[in-house]
This record gives structure tokens, sequence and C-alpha cells, in this order.
């Protein structure tokens, strides 16, 4: 399957050495937005040290995660522990636009892969590195996944009910935030290549990656001395802003604003309490939070889902239900914006995925390919199109366990 590439960055060419979820993400978001991803992966089977991890991972046989992660790209399998490997790699990676690597620091120069290296023959070159601790500091040298930059970044301690143990969100954060700042660092150094032609390194560390994202987690305490700890299904002190029950379901109610507090307050019949000296204004709905929502919570139990959503939609107060897979599948503005798409599948016969995102209304980003089936399928276009290898000199490669 290939869909025409109208993308903003359609004629990039980026190299992509990472694996699991940092640098792969990192590697579909530019991919998303036109680039012509080449992964690399290591030859062999797949489990048993060949190819990207995430080709095992999540469900579904092949898994469908890797439709989603590994889609947008072409497929070339490189040895980068052999000597020639590592120069296939090299010459490969002088062609490109982009390099994206998540391994731990120091093994690109391991491997004869240095940025110094890579510089001198491609001036031009961004390399992306996509690390636990960055590439500089007392521990960048350890190993770190996305849950360890969770923690350090300061997510983990707050997310949670107060009286259990940290929790953690359903899906890799920490990965997932360190790719798209390594993605918004690419773009930003292409701009400045752009200008003067010069390449240079983005350093995403995955615990910075999450502390940007911590709002004024920091601050409060180095100025206040406040600690903010977990509080469950809510913001300490922005209210109401919870989840609240119905007959039938829960319902998410998003009315901290003062304005937008004295609409839930008509839509409930009770104006006066937004006239209230414990809730007419923000600091004073936070002090009595726990009340305001014990309240809010008495009326919406009376409604089902459905009703109290029309009056919340009647009354222009920010709501929504929790949605889940089905319901997204099945809402009418997920339809309208294409927000899910469907891509065909061999095995699946359709594979449904989220959509790209920005939206761009001059260059619109696409799905165009969908993921790579086999290590190295691209071997024969990729090295041939790029580095003008016939087929006896990759057959030769094979034979020597290089690609």
């Amino acid at each position: 399957m290939t869909r025409p590439n109208t993308g903003p960055l359609a004629g990039i060419t980026v190299v992509e050495m990472g694996q699991l979820i940092a640098g792969p993400f990192c590697g579909q978001l530019l991919g998303d937005m036109g680039a012509d991803v080449i992964k690399l992966e290591p030859p062999g089977e797949i489990g048993k040290g060949g190819g990207d991890p995430m080709r095992v991972w999540g469900r579904g046989d092949p898994p469908l995660w890797w439709e989603v992660i590994a889609r947008n790209k072409r497929a070339v399998s490189c040895n980068l522990r052999l000597a020639q490997g590592q120069q296939l790699a090299r010459d490969l990676i002088a062609k490109a636009d982009i390099l994206i690597e998540n391994f731990r620091p120091g093994t690109l120069e391991k491997w004869g892969l240095a940025p110094e290296t890579l510089h001198a023959a491609n001036p031009g070159l961004i390399i992306v590195r996509v690390s636990g601790y960055g590439q500089s500091g007392p521990y960048s040298a350890r190993a770190g996944f996305g849950g360890i930059g969770e923690a350090m970044g300061g997510w983990r301690a707050i997310v949670g009910d107060p009286d259990r143990p940290p929790s953690r969100m359903g899906v890799s954060i920490g990965d997932s935030l360190a790719a798209t700042y390594g993605a918004l660092g690419a773009l930003a150094a292409l701009n400045h290549r752009h200008a003067t032609g010069q390449g240079q390194i983005v350093d995403s560390a995955l615990y910075e990656s999450v502390l940007q994202v911590m709002e004024s987690l920091v601050p409060d305490y180095a100025a206040l001395g406040h600690v903010r700890e977990r509080s469950g299904s809510l913001l300490q002190g922005i209210a109401p802003s919870n989840v609240y029950p119905c007959r039938d379901g829960d319902y998410l109610i998003g009315a901290n604003q003062d304005t937008v507090f004295g609409r839930l307050c008509a839509a409930m019949g009770r104006p006066e309490l937004a006239q209230d000296p414990r809730y007419d204004n923000h600091v004073a709905r936070g002090m009595h939070q726990a009340e305001l929502d014990a309240l809010i919570g008495e009326w919406t139990q009376t409604l089902t889902v459905q009703e109290l959503e029309n009056k919340m939609v009647a009354a222009g107060v920010p709501a929504g239900r929790l949605y889940r897979p089905q319901d997204m599948l099945d809402d009418p503005h997920f339809q309208a914006r294409d927000a899910i798409i469907g891509l065909a599948h061999p095995r699946w016969g359709e594979v449904k995925m989220q959509n790209v995102v920005p939206k761009l209304s001059v260059t619109p980003g696409s799905v165009r390919r969908r993921a790579p089936e086999r290590i190295g399928q691209d071997n024969e276009a990729v090295y041939g199109e790029l580095l003008g290898l016939d087929a006896e000199a990759l057959a030769g490669l094979k034979a020597r366990g290089i690609i």
C-alpha cells in the first residue's frame, strides 16, 4: 500500500536506528509528516535477536502495535556489530538528513559512528539522540527506560490515589514524550540547517522530557516549599474538575473557570451556588473542593450519561464521556475528522489506527505505507537507490551476515 506524499517533510531522508519505543516513535512522527524513514534493523530471526523487539511486542500476530509505530517506514537490515556493517551504515547515513538513535550513550561511538565521524562525511546531518539521562552528566551511561524517566522527572510520584503506592499511565508516556521532543528538536535543527547548512545533535533525555510537562511542580517547591502529592482523579485546588457518577456510568466535567462554573450551577438548577462565598472564585472553590465535588456528584447520580451530556452541551460546559475504543470507532466527530483510519493488511484485512496529528491545511501528513513485514524487505530498493549496490553486492553482504 502506498499513497501520495503531500507532507511538509517530503524529500527528507531519515535513518532510524532506534529500537523499542522512543526512537521508533520519533521516526513515526517524522514519517507521518512525509519523511522517507529508513528503519535499520539487525539481521536474523524475528524475536531471536533479529529486528526491532517491537515486532513481537503487544497483542496479535504480528503485533498490532508494530503496524502503528513502523508505518511509513522502509526496512533494511545491517549488522552493526561487524566492521563491514558499520561501514554500510556510515555510507547510508552519509546520504541522510536525519539520524535517529536511542541506544545507551557511547554505543554509537563504540560502533565507529560517533557524531564527529558522521559529520565529517555529512556536515548537514542532524543526529537525534534519545536516552534515559542525556548524553552528558554523571548518570548518562546508565540504562534508562521510559518508566525510569517518568520517576526521575516527577511524574510517577504524583500519579495515583494518596493512600496507595504511585501508579502509572497505561501507556509508555515517558518514551513518547522524549520521542516527541526529539522530533521537535529535529525540525528546529532543520530550520537552522536551511539557513547555515550546518547539522547538529539533538539530545533528548527521557527524564527531562517528562520534567518539561510537570507544570509548576519545581517552582512551587523552590519558592513556596509546596510538595505536590498524589490526589487521585482530581487536580488539587482545581475545582470542579473531576469524574462524576451517573446512573449508568461516569462523566468528566471541567468547570473550574468562574463563568463556566456559573453555567454549570444554572444547569444544575442551583444558580445561587455561583454566588456562595465558598464557591464564587477559583481559590475558594479549591479550598472547598471535596464538598463541591460531593454536591455535584449527588446531582449527576440522578441522571444518565446521555442526559447529563445533553445538559452540559446546552449549557456550554466543557465535559465529556470516558471513551473506550468502540466509542471512538462509533463517534461521528472521530469519523468527520478522520481521527481513525483503516489500513489494508494481509493478516487482519484492515487495521484501524490513529491518524496523523496535527492536521496541516496546505501540506497534510499521511499514512502512505503499512509497516514492513520482513526484516530487510527493502534492502534492494534502498541500498540500490542510495548506495548503488546491485544484486550481486547485496548477495555478498548477505552471505557474510552483514545484512
